[in-house]
């Protein structure tokens, strides 16, 4: 992802500072640690970027301790005129792979900070693999649970949700804004979730704004 990060260093007009900003954030999320001078940028014009994001029907979360933003589409608000609002940012479906595994990512980054460990989840391709070998039928085939991992991590790696870890092609990083898609509540209902999954590929799918 390619953003504009040199906000600090000039000086622009206030429309254009908040559309610099207000771009990269409708193409995806900005982080804090890959894009300091963006983020400060958004930090110090956050309330005139709620109030331009909000007319387009969305909002922005912004987590300052985690260092991630992002716009999402506000609650519906039902219907105007008797036509129904557009919604901006589409809700994808996740396949019943891509959503198991983020639960079970979303599992492991709450057991390493009730451990008090390093911020940071990193895990390798076997690590993963493992997580989710309990959750296929006995005697799956050891090659094909292998890619469809590779598979299910690269899908998840451009949602957002995981990054592999640059000459390290076997280690992703599970990336905090995880915690925002997959709350605490749901985290709690984990158990009745997982024996959901346990269904073999029942598959109720589920939408997601990302």
């Amino acid at each position: 992802m390619e953003h504009t990060d040199n906000l600090g260093r000039r000086s622009l007009d206030p429309q254009h500072e908040i559309s610099a900003v207000v771009v990269p954030l409708l193409k995806g999320v900005i982080y804090q640690e890959e894009h300091s001078g963006l983020w400060n940028a958004l930090l110090n014009m956050q309330a005139g970027v709620r109030d331009y994001v909000a007319v387009l029907g969305l909002e922005l979360l912004l987590d300052e301790a985690e260092g991630y933003a992002f716009l999402r589409s506000r609650p519906e608000t039902g219907e105007v005129g008797g036509n129904a609002v557009p919604r901006l940012v589409a809700r994808r479906q996740l396949s019943y792979p891509v959503s198991l595994l983020l639960a079970l990512l979303r599992k492991k980054l709450a057991e390493s900070d009730a451990g008090g460990g390093d911020t940071r989840l990193i895990l390798s391709r076997d690590e993963v693999v493992e997580l989710i070998r309990i959750f296929l039928p006995a005697g799956s085939n050891d090659v094909k649970l292998i890619d469809q991992v590779d598979a299910t991590l690269s899908k998840i790696a451009e949602l957002g949700f995981v990054r592999r870890l640059r000459g390290q092609g076997q280690m992703i990083e599970v990336r905090r804004i995880l915690k925002a898609f997959v709350d605490a509540q749901w985290l709690a209902d984990f158990d009745q979730r997982l024996a959901e999954y346990r269904q073999p590929f029942a598959q109720p799918q589920e939408d997601v704004d990302v």
